[in-house]
């Protein structure tokens, strides 16, 4: 085969084998001179394997020699785990930026944030739009999600015809926005499509994932039982086809909306910007909504995911500015649990009940609906789309190893369930991996952006699990130890009065002077091996008495 033919190839560095943290490559050429584009760049968040860490993005050290072949980022929508890398990596990749009206509006905000507004060239495309990247003819597809504007991609290539879907759901009745283009779906599997590459997070859960106007019935239903009481409604902020079900229920339960939480403003102001919400007039700002009856008011806030410092986590610890809940209020979560979350979550909401305050999920009440496809629409998917190619993402690995099993029961001809990293070659022929790239993650960290192998990390993990002791000792120029060993400890057991701690001090203390004076008088003077001597005892002294492989940290200080 020639290295100079032409070929099309799709990459992810991001979103397989995980639900979050998208970044997609596709590519056309030859090898040696192949021009990129790269479809969403998201985020994940930080957890208790990562401590000290909020975000993580995927690593771009592939890209790094090719920044001349880049010709263009395109978010399909807002959500973080789409967009929320794009100002902190651009400036390693500097292409232009192509987003419908309101993922353009936030995403105009968060470059602000990072001072790279204005330097971005970043580029609004019309719902339906149509634009060209080189050889790429790009074709926005409308569908339904639980964000505004979400949009699968028709990518045309002289190679055929890419069907990139992003996060959807067929939503019959989404209640903002339009639905779902079928007509449009249909025309392009009539056309051909060579590769369908898409979403398999509810590949399991059968059926299919339901429509906002059921939620918005039953929230209203649900939201009038409670009157007279103080209420509160946890979402999340980025659904603003949520956010207007809630201000809907609660003008009909002849309640006030209060917005709390800087992301609910900033949402509420993209979706108005865009020319959404413009039927609510219930809205109160926190000052006036102090000062109704508690009755009278909805407090619409972020935190259903348990995050210590949002809103509805200060309401819960009493710390929040205007609004102070207890026995006889009402919180409902119009939220799913976010796998991983669940500590967070059972947290706040047993810190809520033990203030008397009653607690309403999804579990006893259709109050949510979640914003990807159950197996049913992907079905329907398949049956508009007829792709030659199937290629799952978006998904822990079983998840695209069921959805591919799916597409293959469904006939589709070729099916790969690829991993971040995997270079796979699209053809006539089918799917074929013909290279593995470099594909990571990298940590925003002491605002820095750092590789998640980076040391800090280790050592950071090491003392919440071992503690750190750190030894001191002051050393004459003729090596006599004229101060110390002085102990600090952090992460040890401390016991009555600090008992059992200060029986330990005292250990290591005795052992570092014996290291010490086991040097030979000639290394007694050299920092350097007084440290590495004392060091080492101390470490064996506190496996064998606390189990533990503490970072034990000596400075020798010798005095000229």
């Amino acid at each position: 085969m020639s290295k100079n033919k032409d070929e099309l190839v799709f990459l992810p560095l991001g979103g397989c084998g995980e639900i979050g943290m998208n970044l997609n490559l596709y590519g056309f050429g030859p090898p040696h001179a192949r021009k990129w584009i790269i479809v969403d760049i998201g985020v994940t968040f930080g957890g208790p394997q990562t401590p000290g860490i909020d975000i993580i993005m995927p690593s771009i050290e592939f890209l790094e020699d090719k920044k001349d072949d880049i010709l263009g980022i395109i978010l399909t929508h807002a959500h973080e785990d789409h967009m929320g890398a794009l100002a902190r990596l651009w400036p390693q990749l500097r292409c232009p930026v192509y987003a419908t009206p309101f993922t353009h509006y936030l995403t105009e905000g968060r470059l602000a944030e990072f001072d790279l507004l204005g330097e971005v060239p970043l580029f609004e495309i019309p719902l339906r739009g149509k634009f060209k990247l080189g050889i790429f003819e790009i074709e926005l597809v409308t569908l339904t999600h639980s964000i505004p504007e979400p949009n699968a991609l028709i990518i045309r290539t002289p190679e055929g015809i890419i069907l990139h879907t992003g996060d959807w759901k067929i939503d019959p009745d989404p209640m903002i926005g339009e639905g779902v283009d079928v007509e449009a779906l249909r025309a392009v599997g009539d056309e051909g499509v060579l590769a369908m590459v898409c979403d398999s997070t509810n590949v399991f859960s059968p059926g299919v994932s339901g429509s906002e106007s059921g939620v918005r019935d039953a929230l209203i239903k649900l939201i009038g039982e409670y009157r007279g009481r103080g209420m509160a409604v946890a979402s999340f902020a980025s659904n603003v086809a949520r956010l207007e079900t809630v201000m809907v229920a609660a003008s009909a339960n002849e309640r006030s909306v209060c917005l709390i939480g800087r992301s609910m403003h900033r949402m509420c102001e993209a979706a108005k910007a865009v020319g959404l919400l413009k039927q609510i007039t219930n809205m109160v700002s926190e000052d006036q909504a102090s000062s109704m009856p508690a009755g009278h008011v909805l407090y619409l806030c972020t935190g259903s995911q348990g995050e210590p410092r949002a809103a509805l986590s200060r309401i819960a610890r009493g710390d929040h500015r205007t609004v102070k809940f207890g026995k006889g209020d009402v919180v409902i979560f119009s939220s799913k649990i976010i796998p991983g979350n669940e500590k967070g979550i059972f947290a706040l909401q047993n810190s809520l009940a033990d203030q008397g305050i009653e607690i309403v999920t999804e579990k006893s009440h259709d109050i949510h609906v979640s914003g990807h496809p159950c197996r049913d629409e992907l079905k329907e998917m398949y049956s508009w789309a007829k792709p030659h190619i199937a290629i799952p993402v978006h998904g822990e690995r079983r998840h695209l190893l069921e959805h591919a099993k799916l597409a293959d029961s469904l006939g589709i001809a070729h099916t790969l369930a690829p991993h971040n990293g995997e270079m796979i070659k699209l053809s006539k022929k089918g799917a074929k991996i013909i290279e593995i790239v470099p594909a990571g993650r990298l940590h925003e960290d002491c605002r820095l952006i750092i590789p998640a192998g980076d040391m800090s990390l280790r050592e950071r993990l090491k003392m919440a699990y071992a503690g750190h002791v750190s030894i001191a000792l002051t050393i004459s120029r003729k090596g006599e130890l004229i101060a110390g060993p002085d102990i600090r400890a952090n992460g040890f057991p401390h016991g009555y009065n600090g008992q059992i701690l200060d029986k330990l001090l005292d250990g290591i203390a005795k052992v570092a002077e014996r290291a010490f004076f086991s040097l030979d008088k000639n290394k007694r003077r050299d920092e350097d091996a007084i440290e590495e001597r004392v060091r080492s005892k101390v470490r064996r002294y506190l496996r064998a008495e606390t189990d533990k492989r503490a970072i034990v940290e000596v400075i020798a200080m010798r005095l000229s």
